[in-house]
């Protein structure tokens, strides 16, 4: 099966637009920003793990041989390592900026204990979603810890697809795919006592695992199931993609009283991805109908990359220097994001695509 999920991508592009306005939230003081739904956009990281586990699984269906596990690590580390290698770099400079400036202009933060030649360490060699000695929070770039935990989910799948076909055991895939994700799952319960997946610098390797191979799982699905389903009438398709649209709306608006129960949302993202993979419904169909969410899904990874440090520059210019009121970010959020989508698009095409891998 040779398919693009044109709207999967989108979707990529929307939530990782939701979680530049999960940590926008923290800045404003209005109604469009500050409610319940944005405020547990963090689970919309889950959606990604799902959906990486969906499309590397798909990505990787022939890889078997010593070679094809090599070329799939080397791109892999080409497509996520550079733009987080050069993000932490400007983090790291901007902390030697601030210790300069220090008698010139306001330095709320001076020093932040999580910036540290350890946490530096840890990020440089994509650790950072490790549980680490000495670390107590995420740190540097802030989203760069699902970067991290991507990166060794990405091991444990080629780990895990090599001994499918060391053994012969490809019929049981499934099995095995689900296997690692309950054994995550149970290993994040025998650590926090509940099935919370709100992890990040310390065991969201493990959050990862759940997300990654439950997407594996998912599109396996998907396509031992294709061929029956998709001759079904467009109509079904069209309720089905609404209803996952409510479902995602009403379980993140109401985080905060589900998130004890993470496995609701690998459950939740493994629906909407197997029913969006179709592509046949009234949603699907709209969504492809815009340029712009996919140009945004597109930029997706940039826009996760670069939005930490764009929310913070805009708000040092705009609220401590400008002296505007958090309020104003009824509208200023749109300037905000429009900032980021320019940042992100030029990062996509100087950085992503320059130093991806290119077969020679």
């Amino acid at each position: 099966m040779k398919h693009r999920f044109e709207v999967l991508d989108i979707f990529r592009g929307i939530f990782a637009s939701m979680v530049v306005f999960f940590h926008l939230s923290a800045f404003s003081n209005t109604a469009v920003l500050n409610n319940n739904f944005i405020y547990n956009s963090d689970m919309f990281v889950d959606f990604f793990f799902v959906l990486s586990g969906f499309v590397i699984t798909y990505t990787a269906q022939g890889m078997s041989a010593p070679a094809d596990m090599k070329l799939f690590y080397k791109k892999r580390l080409f497509r996520l390592y550079p733009l987080h290698f050069i993000m932490l770099l400007i983090f790291v400079f901007i902390e030697l900026v601030k210790k300069q400036f220090v008698g010139h202009i306001q330095v709320n933060q001076l020093n932040n204990a999580n910036n540290n030649i350890t946490t530096f360490f840890s990020n440089l060699f994509l650790l950072n979603s490790v549980k680490l000695p000495g670390v107590t929070d995420v740190s540097w770039n802030i989203p760069s810890w699902s970067i991290s935990a991507e990166m060794l989910s990405y091991i444990l799948f080629g780990l895990v697809v090599w001994f499918i076909h060391r053994f012969n055991s490809y019929k049981n895939r499934v099995y095995l795919f689900a296997l690692v994700a309950i054994s995550a799952l149970l290993i994040l319960h025998a650590l926090s006592g509940d099935f919370r997946l709100t992890y990040s610098f310390d065991y969201g390797f493990l959050r990862a695992f759940v997300g990654f191979f439950t997407g594996a799982v998912c599109f396996n699905v998907f396509s031992a199931t294709r061929e029956k389903v998709i001759a079904k009438p467009a109509g079904l398709f069209s309720t089905l993609e609404v209803v996952m649209i409510a479902a995602m709306i009403v379980l993140v608006t109401f985080g905060f009283q589900l998130k004890p129960y993470g496995y609701i949302y690998e459950l939740l993202f493994f629906c909407s991805i197997y029913v969006f993979a179709f592509e046949k419904g009234i949603v699907s169909a709209l969504f492809k109908k815009s340029g712009f969410l996919k140009r945004v899904g597109t930029y997706s990874y940039s826009i996760y990359m670069t939005h930490a440090l764009m929310l913070s520059l805009f708000n040092i210019v705009f609220y401590r220097l400008l002296k505007m009121p958090t309020t104003s970010y009824l509208y200023m959020f749109i300037l905000n994001y429009y900032i980021i989508y320019l940042v992100s698009k030029w990062s996509y095409k100087h950085i992503e695509l320059k130093f991806q891998w290119k077969r020679k």
